[in-house]
Order: structure tokens, then sequence, then C-alpha cells
């Protein structure tokens, strides 16, 4: 019956009439084959040749990066975005002007929202403590040149949200361990429901995620989730949930030092559509008003003047207020040898900061009954107390760094030269003298080469 409506002018086809078979036709290529093949070498070159990153291979295989020979002519598709048009709010209007939940009200929207990839609201995950947080302060500051008007939120540790008081970059910093493998349900769901509430475009993530940590990142509903990886096995399946992923060398990302998260850094400052390559911020912080005038009251209590003391930091304590880095854990010392370096410090007064007072026995007991010392814990107190004083004597810890946001010199005290090398890079651009322990262990330092760069400190410090 199909037979006679087919028209005599036009045969059917021979791939018609007999079964289709791959194997067959020797210039079909199989179902599944492995990109790597020489099907795909001339894609890759040209690729490779304009050094485009090849898209997260999870999502789609055949996704080879941006076409070099693609012209963007859209006005809406070049350059950086622009302020939020959002008129501001009716102060006479007691339900206040434009109120809805971001991102239902999609005419106000720009176009270049999609087109363009523009991030107005950006939320950051940050894993670690006080050090691992303030070093991602050169990020925030990034993505708020990279994007102008962007809204910057953080979610932290109860120890890392300390931290952003010295951060006028972030709106809002929450309270949740990221690092917590088994959270409570009830804070899970919670926290879940804060950032699926806040609408984000952008959701940057520090720990090394798995399927369950993709998976919470996925849920807040961001269009763009980007995260760290495992370098292992623990990392599959996590790609299908996220946009971007970035592999560290090791299962420890604080090990990378200073420029732990510079293969986040290097995506964040990419140039592309007729805006060029960012250059990566250095360290600085704010300090607020209120603060310095609180931190003033306690060291004047404990005996010293501004300008005229030297800020001592890195007492061994179990703590958690130490403030060191993952990546170092051997950055502490015991007294005994603290009170060894100060008595060669000669003119100005050493202030020593203990994380908890149960320290503070042990410390007038080794050093004396007239010892200046500061009780401090969060890292906003001790960046008011190093802007105040004429240079720091310090371990690994935070200190170093806030002391170099600040522009004060310091003496800094590593168990080797490549954790010195690590953490702080071209420390004599940053006014820092490096001392580090010929046995690997902080313990056997060399008190004496302390003391000589302490008398080369203090004249610096007299020609300043």
């Amino acid at each position: 019956m199909a037979a006679k409506f087919l028209s005599p002018t036009k045969p059917t086809s021979p791939l018609i009439s007999s079964p289709l078979s791959f194997n067959s036709s020797p210039s079909l290529p199989p179902l599944f084959f492995n990109p790597t093949e020489k099907t795909l070498c001339s894609r890759k070159a040209s690729s490779v040749s304009t050094n485009a990153k090849k898209k997260n291979p999870w999502l789609d295989p055949f996704d080879f990066g941006d076409d070099p020979d693609m012209e963007y002519g859209e006005f809406y598709s070049e350059g950086k975005q622009e302020e939020d048009p959002r008129p501001p709010e009716d102060p006479n209007n007691p339900y206040g002007f434009l109120k809805f939940p971001s991102g239902y009200n999609v005419e106000v929207a720009s176009l270049g929202l999609k087109i363009r990839g523009d991030v107005r609201r950006c939320c950051c995950v940050i894993s670690g403590g006080v050090y691992e947080n303030l070093l991602f302060f050169p990020a925030i500051q990034l993505i708020k040149d990279r994007y102008p008007g962007v809204q910057v939120d953080v979610v932290a540790s109860p120890r890392g949200k300390q931290t952003y008081e010295l951060n006028k970059n972030v709106r809002w910093a929450d309270a949740y361990d990221p690092d917590d493998d088994f959270p409570e349900p009830a804070e899970y769901t919670d926290m879940l429901g804060v950032l699926k509430g806040r609408y984000y475009d952008m959701v940057l993530s520090t720990r090394l995620a798995g399927l369950g940590h993709a998976a919470f990142l996925f849920m807040t509903t961001a269009r763009d989730r980007v995260s760290y990886v495992y370098p292992n096995v623990n990392a599959a399946g996590a790609g299908l949930m996220l946009s971007e992923t970035f592999t560290p060398p090791s299962l420890n990302l604080s090990e990378g030092g200073y420029n732990m998260y510079h293969q986040m850094l290097d995506w964040l400052g990419r140039p592309g559509r007729k805006v060029p390559r960012h250059p990566v911020p250095p360290l600085k912080v704010s300090i607020s008003r209120k603060l310095k005038e609180y931190v003033e009251a306690k060291y004047t209590k404990a005996g010293a003047e501004k300008g005229k003391y030297v800020v001592v930091h890195g007492i061994e304590t179990d703590s958690v207020a130490s403030m060191q880095s993952r990546g170092d854990t051997d950055s502490l010392l015991p007294v005994h040898v603290w009170a060894e370096i100060a008595n060669a410090i000669r003119g100005p007064k050493p202030v020593f900061v203990i994380p908890h007072e149960k320290v503070r026995e042990d410390v007038v007991e080794i050093i004396g009954e007239d010892t200046s010392i500061v009780f401090i814990t969060t890292p906003g107190q001790l960046a008011a107390l190093i802007n105040d004083s004429i240079g720091v004597i310090c371990t690994n810890t935070a200190a170093v760094h806030l002391a170099n946001a600040r522009d004060k010199p310091s003496i800094a005290l590593f168990s080797s030269e490549e954790k010195a090398r690590l953490f702080v890079p071209n420390a004599e651009e940053k006014k820092c003298t490096i001392i580090s322990s010929k046995t690997g262990k902080l313990i056997d330092i060399d008190v004496e080469a302390v003391k000589d760069a302490i008398k080369n400190f203090e004249g610096s410090l007299v020609l300043a």
C-alpha cells in the first residue's frame, strides 16, 4: 500500500532499504569514542592555539571552549557590566520601593545578565579558619573590580567569619562550617534556604568538593557554581553539578601558602569580550574607628603607648584563636623561647598577645610581672593592635600578613626556608625579615640569629 504512493521519479535511498551498521562504513566514527582520538585532533589544535580553557567535561564532553572565530558585536555582550540600574528605595513609603525578591522581576534585569554573564550577587563559601579567610581577601577585591556593583556575601566557619570585620567589600557574612562532613540536618537545610532565597548569580567554594558538597552548591540554584574538587576518586560525580572546577595538587589546599587560591584567581581575572586580564590586587584590610578605640584602651591598660611598642605573636597554646595556617602546623613557639627573644629588644616595649587567659600565668611567671600582655582573640583586634605598633615579631600566623596589609615592618620565624618562600613571597618588598630553622623544626630556630635581626629591625625603625 505504501509503495504506490512513492513517486517514480524519486527512487528510495539505498540507506533506507538496508539496516544501519556502524561497522560496515569505515568513514563513520563509532557511537562512543575516545575524545583523544585522531578525529578530534584538528579541533583540539584550534582550541589550544587560542589558550581557550576547555569547559567542564562532565557537563559536555564535546565542548572545547569558546570559538576563536566568534565575533561579538552586540552592545550587551562586550565589556564589563554596569552598575545595577535599580532605583533607590523611597524613604517616605512605609512599604518601601521595589520590595520584591531578587530574580522575580525579570523586566528590570539587563540583557547582558545572561549573554555576557553579569554577576550581581556572589556568594563565597570559604573553608578554613582566620588564616585561610584572610588570604581570600584579594579574591574578593578582584570580584569587585571585575564585576562593578556586585554584592559579595560570605559563608565561613564561626572563626573565619570574624575576619570579615576587616573587609568592607563583604555585605553579609554567615557562620556555617563548610568543613563539617556531617552537619545537623536543621542547620544544613536552613543554610540552603538562606542561600537559595538570595538568588545568587555565582557561588565560589574553596572547600574540596565531592558529590555531597557539589550537591549543596547545586541546590543553591546559582547560575555559576565554581569550586575546588578532590584530586582523587572522591571527585567523581562532582563535576556534574558544578560549572567550573579546579583540581589542587594535594588534599590540603592550605599547603599552597600565600598563593593557595591561584587557580581560582586566574579564572576570576580571565580576559574576554574586550575585558583585559585583571591583575590580582594586594592584601588590604580596613579597621573601623570603634575597633581602634577599643584596642587602644586594651594596650594602654597593659602599659604600652601608641607607636612605642612591638607586637609579639605566636605563643604556643592549644587555643583555636592561635590564627595559624592549616598548611603549617609547626608555627608556634613556647614561652621560654619568646622570653629569650624579648630580652634582646631594646627601646620599644614588647607587647605579648595571648589567645587565652590561661596563658597569662605562664607569661608572667617566665618573663616577669611588668610584662605587657594583651588578651586578643579576633583578627580585627590583632590588626588594630598591629596598626598602632612600630613592628611585629611573630611566627607563621595571621599577624605576618596583617602587618603586610598595614605596611608595618616585621620579623617572621619559620620552620624551614621552603615554608617561608611559600607563605611570604617577595618578603623584602613587604618589609619582612625571614628567620628560618635549619633542622625543619621551629623549636630549633637560632635565637641568636633572631636577636641580630631584631638589632637591624630596631635600626630601620629609627631611620624610618
